[in-house]
């Protein structure tokens, strides 16, 4: 008696990203994973890339290895999960009962809007009256029955991200209802504030871009 066993070998992807800015890294990896890549080591040179295609590599289901190599920072995954045989049955077991209520989700449009905001006032005349307008904006936007889908900092806009600024608690009641912040990466590089975000996501132009290109609606100040 013969028996025939069928193996299934799975080459390791390597997307070299090393001396490209954001947001080509992320490009690159997801232009890898869109190519059906199981298995992906991406080799970047910086903190803001690494951060950015963990977080992508994240959301599509891999678990992600951050490995520095002096400086050369490798992010390998391993194969998603599939579920085993005993979590199947259970999960059919649980099916059969009845499930608990689920909370009511926060209510927000099939598309969405998104608010791109580039500058920390309104209006560029009066400085102080520009920061007063911009709080009242966000604070009016943190109490809509539909929040935005996103709102995005870029350019001085990251500056309501920090932790000091009068705006962040608009932005936090934002997120807390489910708005999603995305700041500027490179924005915040280049001010040297990255540890004083005080909210949202530190982004880049990719992920701003799809975003603002899958709402329904932008709002840009």
């Amino acid at each position: 008696m013969f028996f025939r066993v069928k193996l299934e070998v799975t080459a390791m992807i390597v997307v070299n990203a090393t001396g490209r800015a954001c947001p080509e890294s992320v490009a690159m990896t997801k232009a890898a994973l869109d190519k059906g890549a199981e298995e992906l080591e991406v080799l970047v040179d910086n903190p803001e890339a690494a951060t950015n295609v963990k977080r992508l590599l994240e959301d599509r289901g891999f678990r992600v290895l951050l490995q520095d190599d002096d400086g050369r920072l490798k992010l390998t995954t391993g194969k998603k999960t599939e579920p085993s045989v005993s979590t199947s049955r259970a999960s059919a077991s649980q099916a059969q009962a009845p499930a608990p209520a689920a909370p009511m989700p926060v209510p927000r449009p099939v598309e969405g809007m998104a608010v791109l905001i580039t500058g920390k006032t309104l209006g560029r005349s009066d400085e102080e009256l520009g920061e007063i307008l911009v709080r009242g904006f966000l604070g009016a936007l943190s109490q809509l029955a539909l929040p935005p889908r996103t709102v995005a900092l870029m350019n001085e806009g990251v500056k309501l991200a920090l932790f000091d600024s009068s705006s962040c608690d608009h932005l936090k009641n934002l997120e807390r209802k489910g708005t999603n912040i995305l700041v500027c990466g490179t924005c915040v590089n280049h001010f040297g504030i990255v540890d004083s975000v005080g909210v949202g996501v530190i982004s880049n132009m990719l992920e701003i871009v799809e975003a603002l290109n899958g709402a329904g609606r932008i709002l840009s100040l």
